[in-house]
């Protein structure tokens, strides 16, 4: 099991629930917690064990519109009552209908099925009515992504409005945060083996800023691979012993010339125990730990920071890959003053980002945009030029304008003119302009 802090959550109304929901292809996962927990727990996918992952597959049965899901899908299937579907993320995010019996059902909709039914197991835990939120984490969170989880939410009509999602990057962060700070004095590294590959995830901070920087680097390693990753049988001897070093030479190139504080070792890949010659190096100092539900773990720390349950993360900035990088404002005159006008906070998920205000323009035909990273390089000034935009006295145009980020390096920035009253009308023009962030 992963180590746990036991502080740090605020006691409140215990009648509430919070819930860290964990997709991947080949699984998902529930931890939830109450106001006045000590620490998130995991819903047991066999009861009384610690077999937290459920099988990310449905199964409808033979001739009637009947689906099971999980354990209870796998064991229809192999007794040949039914079609199973797997890979449900995947087939969501492309967007690919599933066709059984000549009737095609959508990719969602049984990505939706799967959740509803998966969450139905909490009912021995809460009722449905004490969830006050909940936070969807999954490996790659692009806008694609967000759109599926979107939809998702939407068609699962949960009794809460409280719905947000992260990456496993970010679950990392969360998990990580509410650890023992020795933990973590250093770098923690994260290496995640699914039989197929391996992602070692780095933790970083930066102390010299105010609130402290926090940011994680990110390796694949494609060639610790299983043979057969898809096999049921017992790995063969000489397999281990390649697999073992082939992480031994990862591992000691992580820890080269750094000081790690501890790692993590999660995933289906570590259940054979191979890993004898890379855990003696990386316990060589180093605090190291197996387990398999951090990130839902770490999806409960992160939605209970959003219910401010906890306050935990106010200490910190996280800078991860969906991460607004900069700070957007821009400068304005306050009261006959030059002053800052703050837009959009770095640290919050771009998919997240935007703002929509008004502002009047000065005189001339231009605006701008000041990005202010946080790696320290210097701010930035942007201008974009509003072409056409009539000639007017000084003070009597109002600008609408509207930002959002495109994606984590794009930000969209839309200007209208909205004239000035009755004495300007607005011309209807409308400017639009995409900056690189880098």
């Amino acid at each position: 099991m992963l180590l746990e802090k036991t502080e740090g959550i605020l006691k409140k109304n215990s009648r509430r629930i919070a819930i860290g929901y964990d997709l991947c292809d080949s699984y998902a996962q529930i931890s939830y917690c109450f106001p006045d927990s000590e620490e998130p727990e995991t819903l047991a996918a066999v009861t009384g064990t610690e077999q937290f992952n459920i099988p990310l597959v449905l199964c409808k049965k033979n001739g009637v519109n009947q689906w099971f899901y999980g354990r209870e899908a796998l064991k229809f299937a192999q007794e040949k009552e039914g079609v199973l579907v797997k890979d449900l993320l995947s087939l969501a995010r492309e967007g690919e209908s599933v066709e059984i019996d000549g009737d095609s059902f959508d990719s969602v909709a049984l990505l939706t099925l799967f959740i509803k039914r998966s969450m139905s197991a909490l009912g021995l835990v809460a009722p449905p009515e004490y969830l006050e939120g909940i936070m969807f984490t999954a490996d790659d969170l692009d806008k694609r992504m967000v759109e599926v989880f979107s939809k998702v939410a939407a068609n699962l009509h949960l009794k809460t409005d409280k719905i947000f999602f992260q990456s496993h990057v970010e679950s990392f962060y969360y998990y990580t945060i509410y650890q023992p700070k020795e933990l973590w004095t250093y770098e923690a590294l994260l290496c995640d083996y699914d039989n197929r590959r391996m992602k070692v995830y780095a933790l970083n901070s930066n102390k010299k800023t105010t609130p402290v920087v926090m940011y994680i680097d990110i390796e694949q390693y494609e060639q610790i691979r299983r043979k057969d990753p898809e096999a049921l049988t017992e790995m063969e001897e000489d397999e281990k012993h390649l697999l073992d070093m082939q992480f031994l030479d990862i591992v000691k190139e992580k820890c080269k010339d750094r000081i790690i504080s501890c790692a993590y070792l999660i995933g289906d890949g570590y259940k054979e125990d191979w890993a004898s010659e890379s855990l003696k190096y990386l316990c060589m100092g180093r605090r190291v730990f197996k387990g398999n539900n951090l990130y839902s773990k770490g999806a409960c720390y992160g939605i209970c920071e959003k219910l401010t349950w906890s306050t935990e993360g106010k200490n910190y900035a996280f800078l991860g890959l969906d991460k607004l990088k900069a700070n957007i404002g821009m400068k304005v005159l306050r009261r006959g003053l030059d002053s800052y006008f703050a837009v959009m906070d770095a640290g919050v998920n771009w998919f997240e980002a935007g703002k929509e205000y008004d502002v009047i323009l000065e005189d001339g035909s231009d605006i701008s945009i000041i990005l202010t990273p946080l790696n320290g390089k210097e701010a930035r000034e942007i201008h974009m030029t509003l072409e056409g935009i009539p000639e007017r006295p000084k003070r009597t145009t109002r600008l609408r304008i509207t930002m959002e980020m495109a994606s984590e390096n794009q930000v969209n920035v839309r200007v209208k003119d909205m004239g000035f009253g009755e004495l300007f009308p607005s011309s209807g023009g409308e400017w639009v302009k995409t900056f690189d962030m880098v």
